[in-house]
């Protein structure tokens, strides 16, 4: 079992490539969702939006979206809950004054521009490289880390000051179980609009119909049995 000469391979000289090939498409992935639009695949620039489900997009290219809707672009799961401009949030960024851009490249090689960040949490600093968690609110569209919204507690936002409750804080490309937890609360809020449009549908489904009950209480009455008189 050895090679020319007797010698045997160690183990790290027959497993070489995996860790590596692993460790790259993590960067890459990294990479993808932090610096290019979900739905055209290109680079992200402003105005950048993000829908209710953490996903970063460009705003042309939703729109573009919704008015073609026979668009080849569209990615299915990626764009389906986007019905209209509505479901997406346009994002006030803080700029990466450290970062160059293609300014400071000068071999070429842009790797290390896109590891760097554009954009930093103008709380605490944190770059948003995808080494972080960052979100943003519904209500204003301001984006931050996650580390400052819990070491500096409050019911406003950290940038503008606008009121927000949980509800409308929403995870950047979190994980499956951000993802899964954040349709639970898109579909209970459009549910609830729809309820909302329609108070007619919504009371019915509170109230119940009136008529059941009543007919279902008549046919527990016994029955009354005519009086004898007696002679």
């Amino acid at each position: 079992m050895g090679c020319d000469g007797g010698t045997i391979p160690k183990r790290h000289e027959l497993v070489k490539g995996p860790k590596k090939v692993e460790k790259v498409d993590k960067d890459a992935e990294l990479v993808a969702q932090w610096n290019y639009c979900t739905l055209s695949q290109e680079i992200l620039r402003r105005p950048i939006v993000a829908c209710e489900l953490g996903r970063l997009y460009n705003k042309d290219a939703v729109i573009e979206f919704l008015l073609d809707k026979s668009s080849e672009k569209a990615l299915g799961k990626a764009t389906s809950h986007i019905k209209s401009i509505k479901n997406v949030t346009e994002l006030r960024l803080s700029d990466n004054p450290a970062w160059e851009g293609d300014k400071g490249n000068t071999k070429g090689d842009k790797h290390d521009d896109l590891q760097r960040a554009r954009f930093i949490c103008p709380v605490v600093g944190l770059e948003m490289n995808g080494r972080h968690r960052f979100c943003f609110l519904r209500c204003c569209g301001c984006v931050f880390s996650e580390r400052a919204l819990k070491e500096i507690k409050a019911e406003v936002c950290h940038t503008c000051g606008a009121a927000f409750q949980e509800d409308d804080v929403i995870v950047l490309n979190g994980t499956k179980e951000d993802v899964e937890t954040l349709k639970g609360r898109m579909e209970e809020r459009r549910q609830k609009a729809k309820l909302g449009k329609n108070p007619q549908a919504h009371q019915k489904l509170r109230q119940g119909s009136p008529k059941k009950p009543a007919s279902i209480l008549e046919r527990r009455k016994p029955a009354q049995l005519p009086k004898v008189q007696r002679q």
